[in-house]
């Protein structure tokens, strides 16, 4: 208590602080942080001249008497607010009588809440218009988590890890708000990574879970500034814990799930468990994944959704945090200052530039108008491989082709048609792409996206179903809706071919009236997931049309799911044996290239991969059978990925 830095909410030494989020350029110096506005007191100069000090040229050093502060505001009207001389204090006080605060952190805002109160988080999810997206909490201490979710070592172990991330566990019975995870068995946890969040815990009165969730609008980057704070986030907080460090570049939370690992090659024999990565980016980015080959200097763009952009140099890839989803100019211009800074980080003038084959994704565009300019050639990789090259270069292989397993939810295609269910022998020069889910019509696109009820009775259609009420998709469906897409599957108008794994499982999710509409990426397969039955082993059955391209039907295994629901079977039973069937699929599959390429490596990417459930399951059978498996274990399954992949292929084709 004697220290002139008790209870400061900046303390750091050489070995913690922030770093990425205030660093504008190298070498590493004060002068070359945000933190170059605040001149060290004597006492702080001393300690960073000095080589036995811990805080011997910690760049972020600082007291109260010369270094950041805080300040707590609490707007009275829109473009006005009353300065508070208590911030901690007042900042608890706020939470504690059911407020939303607006806490700013290392990498950006978060907006704070009380987790146990149902009426402050309906507060919150009817300001951001956030309808039924999961939020994190962040708890107290590790005593605090395990009363609210199921915790093995693995997850203890990276849940008090130094990177920090929200871990997805599995809730127990506890006192949360349900609003906080409507409909899903897990829970997003973190713990507190920063001195400013220990000390809004540092008291009895207090709460001890915070719903935290990031300070922005629907598929806006994470806000960082204060002035910006203000004037967006005035609508969603009713009150601001403010500091006058500088967020240089934002950098959200990182989200990880952990699963048993496989028994590959390329792991220690030891590892039980391993991480996989949803979100990669606060604690994780920008350390790079080590390449074993030497590439050129290369930016690749990554996709459209969950936008993250590789830069490689000599044998590192160095993957940028999580931008966001690449779909408006806020995130765009995030995007050019992450990728202006780790340029400068790391000196790479990129000679090549890859980007997705879309012809409409934003980042793709950028890539094409900005080639020139940066003085480098343009290259365009098929997503689906991208997929397959990121899981390959994450675990050193080389140019081998392997049993390549990209199911995600939309990818654009060869043909010109959506793909998402594909079985490719890929090395990082090419791809052939030996087998796919049969095609089913997208009527309306992105609006079946949205309303997974109208795919579900499209393959009822298709598979000569009757449109009963008795199933849930066509009960949800307005005769008036019904009529029209009646005509526009059998007149084919504005219909999408699709043979994406990640539209079946929404499907299925919504025959089995799990979720008909959806208001966030993926949410009826999560939801799904999350009420699958782990004690049932029986499976539906996928028919292999065998041709010079393996098609994988799905007709009878709707018929097969749609007598199930007929019959009332439970929803977690339906649940398990469709991934039961997956899983099956897979392993069939990989028997098939097997014996036809004599190959025995099988990677497995795309979204669907992150469901552990259907990896699990995946994993097991393949191991079972002698299959040497790839998993994603250093960069995401889904698109987060993506850029890795496509700088690995621009390096082999150019």
């Amino acid at each position: 208590a004697n220290n002139r830095r008790f209870l400061y909410p900046f303390i750091n030494c050489t070995n913690c602080g922030p770093r990425f989020t205030i660093i504008k350029d190298i070498p590493y110096d004060r002068e070359m942080t945000t933190m170059h506005e605040f001149e060290m007191c004597n006492d702080c100069l001393t300690e960073y001249k000095n080589p036995l000090d811990r805080r011997f040229h910690a760049e972020p050093t600082a007291c109260e008497k010369c270094g950041p502060n805080v300040c707590f505001f609490s707007p009275q009207r829109r473009g006005d607010a009353e300065k508070d001389n208590n911030p901690i204090f007042s900042t608890q006080n706020a939470l504690l009588n059911g407020k939303i605060v607006a806490i700013k952190g290392i990498g950006g805002f978060h907006l704070a809440c009380d987790a146990k109160s149902d009426e402050t988080l309906q507060t919150l999810r009817e300001r951001k218009g956030r309808v039924d997206k999961p939020f994190a909490v962040m708890v107290k201490d590790l005593e605090t988590a395990k009363r609210l979710v199921e915790i093995n070592n693995a997850e203890e172990s990276i849940l008090t890890s130094k990177e920090r991330p929200i871990v997805l566990l599995k809730k127990k019975p506890n006192n949360l708000s349900e609003l906080i995870a409507p409909n899903n068995h897990f829970l997003g946890v973190m713990l507190p990574y920063s001195p400013l969040h220990y000390l809004l815990f540092n008291s009895s009165e207090t709460p001890d879970v915070l719903v935290m969730t990031s300070g922005n609008f629907f598929n806006e980057p994470i806000i960082k500034n204060n002035d910006e704070a203000l004037e967006k986030l005035s609508h969603l907080a009713d009150s601001f814990l403010l500091h006058n460090r500088e967020i240089y570049v934002q950098c959200d939370d990182s989200v990880v799930r952990v699963l048993k690992s496989p028994k590959s090659k390329v792991q220690s024999p030891k590892s039980e468990n391993c991480i996989l990565p949803i979100r990669r980016s606060r604690g994780y980015a920008p350390f790079p994944v080590e390449l074993p080959f030497e590439v050129p200097n290369i930016l690749a763009v990554g996709g459209e959704l969950k936008a993250a952009f590789c830069l490689t140099k000599e044998n590192f890839a160095f993957m940028s945090q999580h931008i966001g989803d690449m779909e408006n100019l806020e995130t765009l211009w995030s995007f050019e200052k992450s990728f202006e800074q780790m340029k400068a980080l790391f000196r790479v003038k990129p000679e090549i530039i890859a980007c997705d084959k879309h012809p409409n994704y934003l980042s793709s565009n950028w890539a094409r108008d900005n080639a020139e300019k940066l003085g480098a050639s343009i290259f365009e990789v098929q997503h689906h491989h991208a997929h397959i090259a990121s899981v390959m270069a994450e675990n050193g292989l080389h140019n081998e082709k392997v049993i390549g397993f990209a199911f995600d939810g939309t990818g654009f295609g060869d043909d010109g048609n959506i793909w998402g269910g594909e079985v490719l022998i890929a090395d990082y020069q090419g791809f052939e792409r030996t087998a796919h889910l049969e095609y089913f019509p997208l009527a309306g696109g992105d609006a079946s996206i949205k309303r997974p009820y109208r795919v579900a009775m499209s393959l009822l259609k298709e598979a000569e179903i009757e449109w009963s009420e008795k199933f849930g998709c066509v009960d949800f469906c307005t005769e008036t809706e019904r009529n029209i897409l009646v005509k526009q599957l059998e007149k084919n108008l504005n219909v999408i071919p699709t043979s994406s794994f990640g539209r079946l499982f929404d499907a299925v999710a919504s025959l089995a009236n799990v979720r008909q509409q959806v208001t966030y990426e993926a949410q009826a397969a999560i939801e799904f997931e999350s009420l699958l039955d782990e004690n049932i082993t029986e499976f539906y059955s996928f028919d292999l049309v065998e041709n010079d391209t393996i098609l994988i039907n799905w007709k009878n295994l709707i018929r097969a799911v749609a007598n199930d629901v007929l019959d009332d079977l439970p929803i977690p039973i339906i649940s398990a044996k469709f991934h039961n069937s997956v899983a099956n699929l897979t392993l069939n599959l990989s028997f098939k290239m097997r014996e036809s390429f004599k190959l025995n490596q099988v990677a497995l990417s795309g979204g669907c991969f992150q469901n552990v459930a259907l990896l699990q399951k995946a994993i097991k059978l393949l191991e079972e059978n002698d299959f040497e498996i790839f998993t994603h274990k250093k960069v995401p399954a889904n698109d987060g990925g993506l850029a890795l992949g496509q700088a690995v292929v621009a390096c082999h084709n150019k």
